[in-house]
Order: C-alpha cells, then structure tokens, then sequence
C-alpha cells in the first residue's frame, strides 16, 4: 500500500511540472501588410469593403491577416500546439508546458510578448479583485407584410418589430452572423425550410472541430436561430424571417475552455470579412474548468479578457454585435459576463411577457462601472422551434433575448441602411423606456423600434428646421432659435445626467431658458417642435 501510495504521489508530483498551459503569443507586426492594404480583395469580400465605405470606416493593420510565416514556424515548433489565430489581434493561440512557451520569446525574434490565460503566471500579474465563482454547467440555457405571429407574436410585439414587418422590413438585404454552440437538423426541420428553399443560409463553419460541418454538435445554436429565422405558418414566425445567415460554432460545449475565446474572435473575424451586419452571440464567459484561467468581476471592464477585445476591434469594423447579457442574476457571479462587457457590444438582459425582469438576467454595471445591459427582450418563456421535435416550445435565458433583439435590429437598419452601427445601436437605447433612468438590472430597457422609426424621420425633418441652442456651455440663461417666421411654441425638457427631469416647459414662448438653479454639469435637453423632437447635450459652468 506504502509503494502505491508512494507512486501516486509521484505521479501527481510530476504532473505539477509538466502541466500544459494556454497562452496567446503576440507578434511584432505584418512583414506584408502593404501588400494586402493595397489589394484588399485578398482579405475581405466586396461586401465587407462596401460597408466600411458607408460607414467611413478606413482598413488599417487590424485588418490584414497574421503573417503565414510566424504563423508556420510555430506551427512547426514541437514544443508546443496552435489551436488558433486571430488577424485582429496579432495573435495565436497556443498550448504547450510553461517553459516551452516561455522559451519562444528567446527562439523568435517576431514575437512581442506572450499572454498566459492562468495571469499568476504574467509577468504584470495583479491581484484583480475579490474571485466570484459562476455556476457553468448552465453556460446558456436548455432548452405590407402580415405575419400571423403565433406563439411568437408576444416577444416580436413586445419590441414593436410588428410595426417594421407591416412596412416591409423583414430582414432582407441584411446579413446576421450567429455564433453559437451547434445548429443540429437545422437543415433538415421544416421550420428551416423557408429559409433553406430562399438561399438564405449563406453558409458557415465549425470552429470547434475545425469542420464544415456546422449542422452538429449542441442544439443550443438551432433554438437561438429558430427566433430569427424560424417559420411555420399560422404558428411562428422570427424576428427577421427574410435576412440572410451565416452559421458558425466556436463553443465546446461539453466543457468550458479559455479556447473558445479564440475561436469566437476567429468567427467574428470570418463574419466580418463575408460582411456581415448583425452578429448575435448568446455566449458568455466567466470561469472555466481550470480554475487558473477564471476571469474575475474586475476583468469585466471591456478591455481585459481576449473575447471583449476582439469584440471591440469588431465594433470598429462597422458591425453591431448583439450579446447576450447573461443567466446569472440569481447566481453567485450575478453579473454579465465577456464580451457583453465590451463598450460597443450591444448586451441584452431578458424579461418575461408582462415586461418585468428575469429573475435570471446579469446584472451590470461593468467593472469600470458603465451600463450593462444595454437594452431588454423576452427571455423567459421565449417562444423556439424545438430543435428534435421541430415544434414550437419555450426556453428560458438571454440566450433567446438577444436574438430576438437582433433580428429586429437587423430590420431596422435596413430601413435606415446608411446609419452607422453606433448610431443605429444610439436610437435604439434612446428609444427604451428606462433611458433616462437606466438601472442596473435592467440597463436603459425595452425599446421600441416604431418610436425609433419616427424618431430618425423627425431628426430628417429637423434637418429642414433652423434651430440653434446658445449659448452653450451654458451659464445662467440659454437661447433656443428657431425659423424666423414660426410662430409655434416649443415643448422642452432637461434631464441631469441621472435621468431626473429638472426642466420642463410645455409652451415655451419667449424660447430662454433660466437656468440659475441648476448645478454645473452635463444635461440632455430635450425639444419638442412641430411634432418634430430633437435631443442636445447641454453643458452647465
């Protein structure tokens, strides 16, 4: 018994000096970047390039691909593994013992700095603030057009998308990225058929298994999907039933790995090449299976885990990335998780039918204390096709929220194609019914897209209106002018920056304004004309 005792020990022993390791290897720069700037076809669809033209969105380093020649020599390297890439970020992913990772920045001159997912072992490791452990074995949760909604008809409503599909805006034109866990009999469920007899599905990847097969794995991407692009007659119908879709798997979920990280950054980098619109993602990470690579509350600032980064450098590519929220508002974590941290990830908490939250749904703020979620949808008894049956069913999460939100999303900007990402994701918070008072759980809240519809056609109108604020800053007075033959009064309203209205006048004639009571700061000052409404940002010195 001593002996074996003794060779167990041994073992265990080992093992603490041979154990592999993630880490992700930056490299210096692109030998061939010029090369691919001044031939931008060799690196994304004509598609992708014509939505930076729209949105004045310039190529730069982030866009050209990581250099095949580092990317091969440690490839070769048999100390280590690559598991993946990204263009963005001028990294790989890669495995390997600790002192085969760390002897690379000795072995190759192109590598900058090199970053292990355990941080005890960077060389700037910081204690980041107190360790909540989340509960992942429920990483997302289980299970004129006249559309007679169905069961569907509540969480479309909710949102107004009804008001975009009776004036036509279902969706087409417009391109939808999901990210997800596995799309199983999605190309095989009658609920699918619509979609599948239009060509709607553009294509996709299995980044988990390095496949293209992307008809497999977890069910989870094939319920998410059915919220968008589900459709049975009389009985359902998604939120944006007419856009196109591209299907990629990046999660393994049988465990949970700091890997998928990557693979979810090499998805968006796919997506954004194709040129893609909206992509959603009802995925978050925390914690993982090796308790060494947890990420902490105090990562959750937008800039810290390599998912969030990557999903910013997303953002600035012109795409709108709708994310998931998160289920841990009763858990121990609470909060939301990576990338829906990122500053321009558009993050979606959930409630129930009655517009109340989800018990379930991630609280914010974010670490550096912004407001998360963003906005809200249905997510508790959200309506699905079941992905066995190919029947309507219900499912609980921001798993469902968010693609609720992001079909209607993508209606939306095709109405208004020519908007930028972040001003479209702007009309829309502004739109919701918590905007001025934004809480934690419930971030700015439910929009409503017809509001929003009417809101861009009044500032279109405005744009025919001389109207001007002085002075501003403001001191103790300000002006409002208007054409100089109106004779309509104005209706204002001033907000302070906690959402509390301290200003109101609904018959404004002499149009200035006393504003000796207010204390120094930033306001929104909201105007009321012709049935027109314009918003402006008021500063108090």
């Amino acid at each position: 018994m001593k002996k074996m005792l003794l060779f167990l020990f041994s073992i265990s022993f080992f093992s603490t000096f041979v154990q592999t390791e993630d880490a992700w290897v930056y490299f210096y720069n692109k030998p061939n970047s010029a090369t691919f700037l001044q031939n931008p076809l060799q690196m994304l669809s004509q598609r992708s390039l014509d939505r930076r033209t729209t949105q004045n969105i310039s190529l730069d380093l982030k866009d050209v691909p990581v250099d095949i020649t580092y990317y091969n020599q440690l490839k070769n390297n048999e100390n280590i593994t690559v598991l993946g890439k990204s263009k963005w970020l001028n990294a790989v992913h890669i495995q390997g013992v600790e002192s085969a990772v760390r002897a690379l920045l000795n072995t190759y001159s192109f590598i900058e700095s090199i970053e292990f997912a355990n941080k005890s072992l960077n060389a700037n490791a910081k204690n980041t603030g107190k360790k909540i452990v989340a509960s992942h074995q429920n990483k997302f949760s289980k299970t004129t057009t006249d559309f007679k909604y169905g069961n569907a008809e509540n969480q479309i409503k909710m949102l107004r998308g009804d008001f975009l599909h009776q004036q036509n805006y279902t969706g087409e034109g417009m391109q939808i990225a999901i990210i997800d866990a596995g799309f199983p009999n999605v190309n095989t469920l009658a609920a699918f058929q619509r979609i599948r007899g239009n060509n709607q599905i553009l294509g996709g990847y299995n980044f988990a298994d390095r496949s293209t097969n992307f008809y497999t794995r977890n069910n989870h991407g094939t319920h998410v999907l059915s919220t968008i692009a589900g459709y049975l007659e009389n009985q359902f119908v998604g939120t944006a039933p007419d856009a196109k879709f591209y299907l990629f798997i990046s999660e393994i979920a049988e465990k949970e790995t700091v890997l998928e990280e990557t693979l979810w950054v090499e998805a968006a980098e796919r997506a954004d090449s194709l040129g893609v619109n909206v992509i959603n993602t009802s995925l978050g990470y925390t914690t993982y299976d090796n308790p060494n690579h947890s990420h902490t509350y105090a990562d959750m600032d937008g800039k810290t885990t390599f998912i969030s980064r990557g999903a910013e450098i997303g953002a600035s590519r012109g795409i709108i990335l709708v994310n998931a929220a998160g289920n841990e508002g009763n858990g121990t974590w609470k909060y939301i998780g990576a990338p829906a941290d990122a500053v321009s990830v558009f993050s979606i908490g959930a409630v129930n039918s009655s517009e109340k939250i989800a018990s379930f749904s991630s609280f914010g703020p974010t670490a550096d204390q912004r407001i998360k979620p963003d906005v809200l949808a249905q997510g508790l008894n959200s309506a699905i096709i079941n992905y066995s049956s190919g029947n309507v069913s219900t499912s609980n999460g921001t798993s469902f929220s968010s693609p609720i939100m992001a079909g209607v999303i993508a209606c939306f900007w095709q109405v208004f194609p020519n908007k930028t990402n972040f001003e479209i994701m702007d009309l829309i918070r502004k739109s919701a019914d918590r905007f001025n008072n934004p809480t934690d759980q419930y971030g700015y809240g439910i929009p409503d897209f017809e509001a929003a519809y009417n809101q861009v056609l009044a500032l279109n109108n405005f744009k025919n209106t001389s109207i001007k604020i002085f002075p501003n800053p403001i001191k103790d007075t300000f002006s409002i002018s208007v054409d100089a033959n109106a004779t309509e009064s104005l209706s204002i309203q001033i907000y302070n920056i906690l959402g509390q209205l301290v200003i109101e006048n609904s018959k404004l004639v002499s149009k200035t304004i006393d504003t000796k009571n207010l204390k120094n700061g930033i306001y929104i000052l909201k105007i009321q004309y012709k049935n027109q409404q314009k918003t402006v940002k008021l500063i108090k010195k």
